[in-house]
């Protein structure tokens, strides 16, 4: 296998002003996640996780990551097929 020397990056300004631009977007929108946090604990939403049943918690969980479970059939046709014998 062939070395060879490691490539040179150079940093532009441009790189620098679109770094800056991210970075700016990134904490006004972590600032107004924060200032919708504050509002949604002081209306008692923000503690629905923390004191409600398993079953809540679970649906909860289930909808942040987009999971909708089927029901299982109960079934042996549905376990095994429909074999004829």
């Amino acid at each position: 296998m062939l070395r060879r020397k490691p490539t040179r990056l150079e940093l532009k300004l441009d790189d620098i002003e679109e770094f800056e631009s991210i970075r700016k977007d990134l904490e006004t929108r972590k600032k107004q996640k924060e200032d919708v946090d504050v509002v949604g604990s002081s209306d008692g939403e923000g503690a629905i996780g923390l004191n409600s049943d398993p079953k809540s918690r679970e649906q909860m969980i289930n909808d942040r990551i987009g999971y909708k479970p089927q029901p299982k059939p109960n079934n042996r046709a549905s376990q095994f097929g429909n074999f004829e014998f």
